[in-house]
Formats: structure tokens, C-alpha cells, sequence
């Protein structure tokens, strides 16, 4: 594992390096979207897993959705009540949306904001990622930034430096140790719009009421 400062980070982000950052469920392996296919080939991830796309707002990941003006009213309804939080939304993409994302190219792309106040600092410092859990493809999602760093070491991951100056002016607090699980654990709620309602195809860590 990398561990750079914050300029550094986001100068690897902007050279299409992977990086990581902790999210409120657990880690995210993140990407631009159109160097995506790197998450494939580092988790030997299955191409008929679409990757998530993940963002600060929802103004900024609105660009890669389309669909009518009352679909678009309900979606931003139920984002608007969840977000930021561990709730993925499946929405019909738009030609914005990279086939590296989702390689089989099935019209959705799923979208997120996470409820973590240093990942949305980064994310609105680099616009939308594309992002998974950190681990090898069919074992459990990395909790740690120590099983990161003995797994994946060519991720790049804020140093304990950085992370020591940006939780406390984001958060009031100081980071979680390296060892220790940087999230719930939880993995968040997918829900998918069927183009007059919602269906959801994995159950986590939200509840909806739809």
C-alpha cells in the first residue's frame, strides 16, 4: 500500500491509479470510470458485476442518469430522503456512463453517496469514482487499512498524517486506527427502478419504505 499525502492522492486519482478511502459501510476500491476495467483485473472481478459509481452529491452523479422528468422527480425523492447513506440507487444510464463501469452494458448503473464526511471531502475534490469493496473477487469486503495494505500494496491510501489533520476538521474527531474496521461493516441497500417502481435486490443496511 501507498500511503501519500493528500495532493498525491488526488494527483493519483487524476492518473487513473487505484486508490482507497473509507466510506460509512466499508472501504471503497475506487477509479476514474473510464479506467475501471483496473478494479476488474486487480479483484478478478466477474464482467458481469457492474461497478458503482460514487459521488458527493446528487446534482454530481445526476449527469450519468436519464429518464422523464417524473421518473427523474422520484429518484432524486428517494435520494433526497437516503442519501448520504448506504443506500445504491440502479438507474437507467446515460451516454455518460463508460462501459468500463459496467462492461456488459446493461442500460443501469448504480449510484451512491456515502455517509462519511472524509469521503465526500475527497469525492468532491475528484467528481464521481468508480468503486467497489476492497478484496479479491468472492472473499469478504476489507475492513482495516492494515488488511488493505498487506493485500492490495499498490493502492494508494492517504497517509496517517493526512488522515490525522482531515478527521478532525471534518469530523470533530481523530481517525480510526489502521486496524481497526473503518465502517459499519454493512453492506448499503440496492434498489433498482423498474420504470414505475422500485425493486430491491439487496437488502443492507437501510430500510426503504417504498
Amino acid at each position: 500500500m501507498a500511503e501519500v499525502p493528500l495532493e498525491e492522492w488526488l494527483d493519483a486519482v487524476n492518473r487513473e491509479a487505484l486508490v482507497s478511502f473509507p466510506t460509512d459501510t466499508v472501504p471503497a476500491l475506487a477509479v476514474r470510470p473510464q479506467a475501471g476495467d483496473r478494479i476488474y483485473q486487480l479483484k478478478q472481478r466477474s464482467q458481469t458485476k457492474p461497478l458503482i459509481l460514487m459521488g458527493a452529491t446528487w446534482s454530481q452523479l445526476r449527469p450519468y442518469v436519464i429518464g422523464p422528468a417524473p421518473d427523474v422527480a422520484q429518484w432524486q425523492q428517494l435520494a433526497n430522503r437516503h442519501w448520504p447513506g448506504a443506500l445504491t440507487l440502479v438507474l437507467p444510464a446515460s451516454d455518460r456512463v463508460p462501459a468500463a463501469i459496467n462492461p456488459q452494458q446493461t442500460g443501469t448503473i448504480g449510484l451512491r453517496v456515502p455517509n462519511h464526511p472524509l469521503a465526500r471531502y475527497l469525492l468532491e475534490r475528484t467528481g464521481p469514482l468508480a468503486t467497489t469493496s476492497v478484496n479479491r473477487s468472492g472473499q469478504p469486503p476489507l475492513e482495516t487499512m492494515t488488511a488493505i495494505a498487506q493485500t492490495f500494496p499498490s493502492v494508494q491510501v492517504l497517509s496517517a498524517n493526512a488522515l490525522a489533520q482531515l478527521y478532525p476538521a471534518l469530523t470533530g474527531q481523530p481517525p480510526p486506527a489502521a486496524d481497526r474496521p473503518q465502517g459499519s461493516g454493512l453492506p448499503s441497500t440496492v434498489a433498482r427502478w423498474t420504470g414505475s417502481s422500485w425493486e430491491i435486490l439487496r437488502q443492507g443496511a437501510v430500510t426503504l419504505q417504498i
